[in-house]
């Protein structure tokens, strides 16, 4: 049975139900904490409570997409004051809802992990001579650590430097934590998990698979966690830099992916929609793609609702879904037009209340993550739904630490053998076999020709093999790229509006579409320009045209200059030019719970 299913029943009497308040004590006692964690199924249950706040709207629509944007392939935006909205334009008060869900639950999601974790290590079952009790509480303690460290690595990406509680709540426990050095805190839950991982369980050893934490996946998340501490970060006075040790780090991310490409190798899977697809058809294979996807129940999560293709509710049985993350046209005409994986990430179409597939309006350019859907479901959710489809959440993939391993090769090596390897494996699958001596091979042989041009690279490769997956302004903070590749992104936006109203441009004014006789949209010249369509069947429809418009003073589309003003005009809210203030104040939930620990300073808040 799939943890989807079962992770919303838990033991009565648990006490491990989230707290109201920042890291509020709840007690255990200690013979409650002897017993769930002395026998195989508490201590699952117990572990079990950890997921739960993926369910939260802190974590299923604001963390894991709403959150994420704007960057160069994925843009969201909009003139609302709302709190989404004020986050996507980089000016988000304390008072933030938004931002209050994903502090409120990443702490409760780390209370629960600490009391895992502590339950874990002081049980006589740890280290017991029963091998099958030893070898689960083993593994249940990494999944503790793990997902500890993930939610660590976010607190640290949007708010800095953060309180690092690591102990269970109890009385005598101080909870009240100043705010601890960002690079201390992702150093020691990388070594956590570096010093747990041997004893952990693969995936396809697991009751649940992929859809629990599983030691690839903490393998894979040692190698994240480390090009985090590795990478750049804002300081206070918003300057990015990095620590001189970085590349001590770089060596950790090489090593531990190397690892588990040694010990846990697999084909990428040769179709890439059916990735993703398996994800709507509720199918979590092991030992293929996905390492860990979270396991949303049925009635849960909101992809295909707020991220994926959109749907109008009308007439036919699939509800409603929206699309809040766009992608730049500029994005889209990134690919070569050979790559299989364009059409999987940009989905130019939406799906109208007839049941019928229309181009996505151009004067918005609101090309979707067209990864997911709700149209994709096997059973129809209803006509009046909406949230809650069920359809699980990838969060890393094998592709993910082959990039990563080809990265960290390079930045310690430059371009070796083993590092255009990795590059190339991901590159095969994008493209039919008979055009891998240009695409594949030579590709990787032109941009080998130094570290810097391997480096780029990688930086395109994760873009496109990544789109709509939304971990691209983690990337981009990391690389210190943010600045640079927004800006690009406006320019580029510019440069298409600016060809097409003159006509200089080779690519799509217009498209020329049309319905097969299945109902779906087929588009004659996604990447090139057509004076005259074959025959009348092809109806003309705006496209890179639309985003040059008399109606506003800059001559462009309104969202072009508007939703990426302050990633690059920072000194719009008191920033220097060049930097991307990606950093958010502490919300006022921490503030005002931390009795005068924690408060909002440095960044240029209130400015």
């Amino acid at each position: 049975m799939k943890l989807k299913y079962l992770l919303y029943t838990m033991v009565a009497g648990l006490s491990l139900t989230a707290c109201e308040k920042f890291l509020d004590p709840e007690s255990l006692s200690t013979f409650d904490s002897e017993y769930i964690f002395s026998n195989e199924e508490d201590a699952r249950k117990a572990v079990n409570a950890m997921y739960v706040h993926f369910s939260h709207d802190g974590f299923r629509s604001r963390l894991s997409n709403n959150m994420t944007g704007n960057t160069d392939i994925e843009h969201a935006g909009g003139a609302s004051d709302g709190a989404r909205y004020q986050i996507w334009r980089l000016y988000a008060q304390p008072n933030n809802g938004d931002l209050d869900y994903v502090w409120s639950i990443a702490y409760q999601a780390i209370r629960d992990a600490n009391i895992c974790i502590e339950g874990i290590l002081n049980s006589t079952g740890l280290n017991s001579e029963e091998a099958a009790l030893s070898k689960t509480l083993h593994h249940l303690l990494g999944e503790a650590y793990t997902m500890r460290a993930y939610w660590y690595s976010m607190l640290v990406f949007y708010f800095g430097d953060v309180p690092f509680p690591t102990r269970a709540p109890a009385i005598g426990v101080e909870f009240n934590l100043p705010r601890e050095d960002r690079n201390m805190i992702l150093s020691a839950v990388i070594q956590d998990m570096i010093d747990c991982e041997e004893k952990m369980m693969w995936a396809d050893e697991l009751p649940f698979g992929i859809e629990q934490i599983n030691r690839e996946f903490t393998l894979g998340m040692i190698a994240r966690l480390a090009l985090q501490r590795g990478g750049y970060f804002l300081k206070p006075d918003l300057v990015m830099d990095r620590m001189s040790d970085y590349k001590d780090y770089y060596t950790i991310a090489r090593d531990y992916s190397l690892k588990l490409i040694t010990l846990k190798d697999r084909e990428l899977p040769p179709d890439f929609k059916q990735i993703f697809m398996n994800e709507c058809k509720f199918i979590a294979p092991s030992n293929s793609e996905i390492l860990f996807e979270v396991p949303f129940a049925i009635g849960e999560g909101d992809v295909g609702w707020n991220i994926g293709i959109r749907i109008d509710a009308g007439n036919h049985p699939y509800g409603s879904g929206s699309n809040y993350m766009a992608m730049p046209p500029t994005y889209l005409y990134s690919f070569d037009k050979e790559d299989k994986r364009l059409l999987v990430t940009c989905g130019l179409y939406t799906i109208t209340t007839d049941f019928v597939q229309q181009l996505v309006s151009s004067s918005s350019m609101n090309i979707s993550q067209g990864k997911w859907s709700r149209h994709y479901l096997d059973n129809p959710p209803g006509p009046s739904t909406n949230k809650g489809t069920g359809i699980n959440w990838p969060m890393m993939r094998y592709a993910d630490v082959l990039l990563m391993y080809a990265e960290a090769e390079n930045e310690l090596n430059g371009p070796t053998g083993n590092a255009r390897n990795a590059l190339i494996r991901v590159r095969q699958r994008a493209f039919d076999e008979t055009q891998w001596g240009d695409k594949v091979y030579g590709y990787v042989g032109t941009v080998s020709g130094s570290q810097q041009s391997f480096f780029e690279a990688i930086v395109d490769e994760r873009a496109w093999e990544f789109g709509g997956e939304m971990i691209r302004k983690y990337e981009l903070i990391r690389w210190n790229l943010y600045y640079e590749k927004v800006a690009a992104t406006v320019e580029g936006c510019k440069k298409l509006a600016d060809e097409a109203f003159d006509g200089s441009g080779t690519l799509p004014d217009y498209l020329y579409t049309k319905l097969d006789v299945n109902g779906n949209l087929m588009i004659l010249n996604v990447n090139e320009k057509v004076l005259t369509p074959p025959d009348e069947t092809w109806t003309r429809q705006p496209w890179l045209i639309d985003m040059h418009t008399e109606t506003t003073t800059t001559g462009y589309a309104e969202w072009i200059t508007r939703d990426w003003d302050n990633y690059i005009n920072g000194s719009n809210i008191g920033v220097p030019t060049g930097i991307v203030r990606y950093i958010f104040p502490i919300p006022t939930v921490g503030i005002d719970n931390s009795k005068g620990i924690l408060k909002n300073d440095g960044y240029g808040f209130g400015l």
